[in-house]
């Protein structure tokens, strides 16, 4: 078995098309709360609704959700949330753990009564099982390599020079 993750501020999503599920835990690693959800937009907007989280709560990790079949396969939705994930994980500059999630939303909705919620309580819940699944099991957060972005250069209105064989 794994070691457990690192003690710190972590921040758990739990990936929708419509709206995203978040909780939080505190720098021990002790308390998990559900926080608000997210309604989601394009993702610059969700992205600039995130950022102020991330600093008010001093998030050290992202833990994202992926969805994965009774036999452990991805599914369409877990392709989404990876590159969701990512891309979130890359612009914060944060590091990512997956969880599985499968049934996290339906566990989340028979312990919490929340069954047939459409407030975003419920994608909350399922966020706050995954990070407490994940302070148990792990696997430890790792930030994902960033490619610089290398400035374009000039070329003074000339066309390369190219070999032609």
């Amino acid at each position: 078995m794994p070691p457990q993750p690192l003690a710190r501020s972590v921040l758990a999503l739990d990936v929708g098309r419509r709206r995203i599920g978040l909780a939080g835990c505190d720098p021990l690693g002790i308390t998990v709360t559900p926080l608000g959800a997210l309604a989601r937009g394009k993702f610059p907007a969700d992205l600039e609704r995130l950022k102020p989280l991330v600093v008010q709560r001093r998030v050290q990790a992202l833990v994202v959700g992926l969805p994965l079949d009774r036999d452990g396969r991805p599914t369409e939705q877990a392709a989404h949330c990876r590159r969701y994930g990512e891309r979130i994980a890359r612009s914060l500059e944060l590091p990512l753990a997956w969880v599985n999630e499968h049934a996290s939303t339906w566990a989340a909705g028979e312990q919490r009564g929340l069954h047939g919620d459409r407030s975003g309580a419920l994608d909350s819940a399922a966020a706050a099982l995954l990070l407490e699944q994940w302070l148990a099991e792990g696997p430890e957060a790792v930030l994902l390599y960033c490619e610089p972005v290398q400035p374009a250069t000039p070329n003074d209105g000339k066309k390369a020079n190219v070999d032609p064989s």
